[in-house]
């Protein structure tokens, strides 16, 4: 029997999953800070809102290129898994770049009803994408 098999779909480059790391962390930190500001009303957490977003955004779009290209360039996983994945990974990309744009203005309307609903979208598509991109890494070293 071989000592080493995978199960599940052709995982995703190594790259690729360190790319797909970050939007992961930083959307629900960007949530998580933005609940903090609606809470306090402390200025510098809306500050670190919108820091955490445009990282999210820059590692996002790194992903959905990345996801682009493996779409193109289709490895031995499904047309439809992988359109699935890239719709979770554009959905988050877009929600957190207009995201961006509200959390540019100044003071209350930085975050308020829409900026919130935009995080929670974002930081809800980086998790469905997630859970997609890393359900497919095979378990080496499974002994049958």
């Amino acid at each position: 029997m071989p000592a080493s098999r995978g199960i599940g779909a052709t995982p995703l480059h190594p790259v690729h999953s360190i790319l797909l790391a970050f939007p992961l962390a930083l959307f629900p930190a960007g949530l998580a800070s933005d609940i903090a500001y609606l809470n306090s009303a402390a200025v510098q957490w809306t500050n670190f809102s919108a820091w955490l977003i445009a990282g999210g955004c820059f590692f996002g779009g790194l992903t959905l290129a990345w996801a682009i290209v493996a779409l193109a360039f289709p490895g031995r996983t499904t047309r439809g898994r992988a359109l699935v994945y890239l719709a979770a990974v554009a959905v988050m990309f877009i929600a957190g770049l207009i995201n961006a744009f509200q959390h540019s203005h100044d003071g209350w309307s930085s975050v308020g009803a829409a900026g919130l609903v935009l995080s929670i979208i974002s930081s809800v598509a980086a998790l469905i994408a997630a859970a997609i991109g890393y359900s497919s890494q095979r378990a080496e070293g499974l002994i049958r």
